[in-house]
């Protein structure tokens, strides 16, 4: 059959609410990485499977095409597990970046991350884009990146760069502006394959779904989760502090588990959306961040990523239950070994650590933040 036909055959199937296999979204995604269709037929493909709603199989096709076609491969020497932070984006409550702020102080606190992450498209500033506000070479390659893994505990690869994925994932990524299942599968296809997971999703629906898939691509243990808004509507790819949290864990003997947490539960204080609001611009993010691990930002803000960086250290078995991890997160603040393993990472993950390090010195002075 003609490949027009029968990538166009596909797509309406979809259109129609029925679901594709696992072998047939690979082949559909192989072509899509590949320029093999014209950019409209890509497009409808897109559109149509995230308007019908992905099943762990579509996402585990398009995983495994970008995973074998479009991904440089590294495999960093590090003592113990490698474990993956990241969200999906296309959540309807927009926040200020918790999630890359909680991996700093995962990092500082021995675990060992590598990031895979984009810049901004449904959000003003991604976690690349902060990211290089703060100094981190975001647009070097992938070495660069796992040096930092090996050197400092925490390397983020830049989903949405040539260097990283070459084929046609950063040229789709640079061109929408809508979310697709690429937010999904993408973000999960990283140069390294970590057994360990922490992943916000931006419905309630996906967050079983997506456990399904980390558990049937190779990941050992993982907690998804989507936090609700103050208004009891959900809004978050993060665990919240405004109202409860879904989650469902994968644990190590490789099965879901699905609770719901309440921030009171954890000794937390429940927020208002307002409180957590992005600040602007990446200059203004990077600023942001560095005065809430300075200890200046000791209220909702912290909260909200002492929260999420308490999974991490769960995971990590750096601590026992939730309560411990939003202790430890609360504490790498105030000691300062959070806004250190910042600078740490900046030096780290540069091609020109003299670079790196003047742009992050220029971000302190904005913060109005000395570094001991």
């Amino acid at each position: 059959m003609d490949k027009l036909v029968w990538f166009g055959s596909r797509i309406q199937r979809l259109m129609d609410k029925k679901d594709l296999d696992r072998a047939t979204t690979r082949e559909m995604f192989d072509h899509v990485l590949n320029g093999e269709q014209p950019e409209l037929q890509q497009g409808a493909f897109l559109a149509a499977l995230a308007a019908k709603g992905e099943t762990p199989e579509e996402i585990a096709g398009a995983w495994e095409a970008i995973r074998e076609l479009d991904t440089i491969r590294v495999e960093p020497k590090v003592d113990g597990p490698i474990l993956d932070n990241c969200g999906t984006g296309m959540d309807p409550l927009k926040t200020f970046n918790i999630s890359t702020t909680a991996s700093i102080l995962a990092a500082a606190g021995g675990v060992v991350l590598a990031r895979h992450g984009a810049r901004s498209i449904t959000s003003k500033c991604g976690t690349v884009d902060v990211a290089e506000a703060l100094g981190v070479d975001v647009e070097a390659g992938v070495e660069v990146a796992k040096k930092s893994v090996e050197r400092c505990g925490l390397g983020l690869f830049n989903g949405m760069s040539p260097l990283v994925h070459p084929k046609g994932l950063f040229r789709i990524l640079s061109r929408i502006r809508f979310g697709t299942t690429l937010n999904i599968a993408g973000s999960l296809a990283s140069p390294i394959l970590p057994h360990l997971g922490v992943r916000g999703v931006f419905s309630p629906e996906m967050v079983d779904r997506v456990a399904e898939v980390m558990r049937e691509i190779g990941y050992r243990e993982a907690y998804v989760f989507h936090g609700f808004q103050d208004n009891g509507q959900p809004g978050m790819d993060e665990i919240s502090n405004l109202g409860p949290t879904i989650f469902c864990r994968l644990n190590e003997r490789g099965r879901l588990e699905k609770f719901i947490l309440e921030p009171e539960e954890l000794g937390v204080k429940r927020a208002k959306a307002a409180e957590l609001a992005p600040t602007g611009s990446p200059g203004e993010e990077a600023v942001g961040l560095v005065r809430l691990l300075a200890g200046q930002e000791n209220g909702a803000r912290q909260d909200a990523v002492c929260l999420n960086t308490a999974p991490m250290f769960l995971l990590a078995r750096r601590v026992q239950d939730f309560k411990a991890g939003i202790e430890l997160a609360g504490e790498l603040i105030f000691s300062g070994k959070g806004l250190a393993k910042l600078k740490e990472w900046v030096s780290c993950q540069n091609e020109d650590p003299e670079k790196g390090l003047s742009r992050f010195e220029k971000v302190l002075r904005e913060a109005g933040v000395t570094l001991n």
